[in-house]
């Protein structure tokens, strides 16, 4: 029997509860199986279970990226165990895909706790002056805390990082920081020319990024070896490992991690929509034992929630010029849509304040960007990006991804000594093969096919964050092919 779509009207609905926090067992209309809420208004399951997926996509996403980037026995690349930094020694390259739209203007310092079972002491060295952030983000990607030199200046620090449950003391001369998951990932950034003689500099520094149990404070301590899990995959991409498990799957591992990383108090509506379908937190998932609509909604719902969340791409935010331009990331409310798109296409963003990202798919005249045409995006004179960090502008494929090419260039900045116009202006240029010799600094490989470009607005000033400011559009040169 197919699933047939109901609607009502929203804000008309109450989802009654009983003891703590338990939904009603449901009723079934006779005629559709479909679960009945408030005054017997029939819902539609297959968009509660839409709605369920797309607010567990963060939850279950994050997890999965924990599981790759910390099967390791040892810090190595972009990976380490639990409760270890994994320090990036240069930029990612086209071949980096553990997390989609990365940068090539910093340095990261990752590491995935668990301040569920224990809290960590975080010490930060004196950074002289260079930018840098630690954005941690709970289980579901929302930022709760930024230590970095917008928010605590360079100096050195020292923080304590408690899980959602804590209670205790404080060690001496360290800060408090209470997470509101058991899970949590520390995703730093420290700003880096590039240069031989910075990254050297800016190595020191991750050096002496230090995670410290509270078992181990004021005792020696050593790292223990990480555990190696062989039926992790390390080798396809996690928003694929994702959008490819099946419904059950799916909602089983949400309704396990929900236990350990509990949803915001303010989730309640979603939570209870999701009990009942039979998603509840801790409980293992039948969906055998659900009625026969339910079963057949939550089998579709992957396949009708994936299309949903990139599509949100062309409903987010502002659109300027081509450009998608939005300052609501790194910390969501009630925005389940957008939090979901983030995560599907920029996992780990931050806090409006401390980046923003305008992004494109398309030219001056809503034509799809394609490696096959040439284009410019020109800087009116005092026109660059206004921002109190740095600026780039990154090159992704059609996924998210680097794109390979000859001089293994993803991003281009500042730091690339770009040139500018006699009148002041800056253009760069937007194409597969180099503009030439003159023109090389300002340039931004492209790849063969479709591609997104990304502009990255660190510590942005007011002009970004009210939109009073907006990139210039992208220019389809006159010899295009297409």
């Amino acid at each position: 029997m197919g699933v047939t779509r109901r609607t009502f009207a929203a804000g008309a609905a109450i989802i009654p509860c009983i003891g703590p926090g338990l939904p009603i067992a449901r009723a079934q209309s006779t005629a559709q199986d479909a679960p009945l809420i408030g005054h017997n208004a029939a819902v539609d399951p297959l968009e509660w279970a839409i709605d369920a997926y797309i607010y567990g996509y963060p939850l279950v996403t994050m997890e999965m990226t924990r599981r790759v980037l910390t099967n390791v026995a040892a810090p190595e690349g972009k990976n380490a165990p639990m409760g270890q930094f994994a320090n990036l020694r240069e930029y990612p390259d086209a071949k980096f895909r553990a997390v989609t739209a990365p940068n090539a203007d910093t340095l990261y310092s990752s590491a995935f706790l668990d301040v569920g079972k224990e809290p960590y002491l975080l010490s930060i060295p004196d950074e002289d002056g260079r930018y840098f952030l630690m954005p941690m983000l709970s289980a579901w990607t929302n930022v709760f805390a930024v230590p970095g030199k917008r928010t605590t200046g360079t100096g050195p620090q020292t923080y304590f990082i408690v899980g959602p449950d804590w209670s205790g003391v404080v060690p001496s001369g360290a800060k408090l920081i209470q997470a509101p998951t058991s899970f949590i990932w520390i995703l730093g950034r420290t700003y880096c020319t590039g240069t031989p003689e910075d990254y050297k500099a800016v190595h020191a520094l991750q050096d002496q990024y230090r995670l410290i149990p509270a078992s181990a404070v004021g005792k020696s301590y050593t790292p223990p070896s990480g555990q190696v899990d062989p039926r992790v995959d390390a080798k396809t991409a996690v928003r694929e490992q994702v959008n490819r498990m099946d419904a059950a799957s799916y909602f089983n591992l949400l309704a396990a991690l929900m236990r350990d990383n509990p949803p915001a108090l303010a989730d309640g509506v979603p939570v209870a929509k999701m009990a009942s379908l039979g998603i509840v937190s801790g409980r293992p998932f039948d969906p055998a034992s659900q009625p026969l609509a339910i079963q057949e909604a939550i089998e579709r719902a992957p396949k009708e929630a994936i299309p949903r969340i990139m599509g949100h791409l062309k409903a987010t935010g502002q659109h300027v010029k081509g450009w998608t331009f939005t300052t609501d990331g790194g910390d969501y409310g009630k925005d389940y849509l957008q939090r979901a798109l983030v995560t599907a296409v920029g996992l780990g963003c931050n806090l409006p304040q401390d980046a923003v990202y305008p992004l494109t798919t398309v030219d001056a005249t809503g034509r799809r960007l394609n490696g096959t045409s040439k284009y410019v995006m020109r800087f009116a004179a005092g026109e660059l990006p206004p921002v109190d960090g740095f600026w780039s502008l990154t090159m992704y494929d059609a996924d998210y991804f680097f794109v390979d090419n000859p001089i293994n260039r993803y991003s281009v900045s500042p730091r690339d000594d770009l040139k500018a116009n006699p009148d002041g202006s800056v253009d760069l240029f937007i194409q597969t093969e180099s503009p030439g010799t003159q023109q090389a600094s300002n340039w931004l490989p492209a790849p063969q096919g479709p591609f997104v470009l990304m502009l990255r607005t660190y510590w942005p000033k007011d002009a970004i964050l009210n939109g009073s400011w907006s990139p210039p559009p992208v220019t389809r040169s006159a010899s295009a092919t297409l």
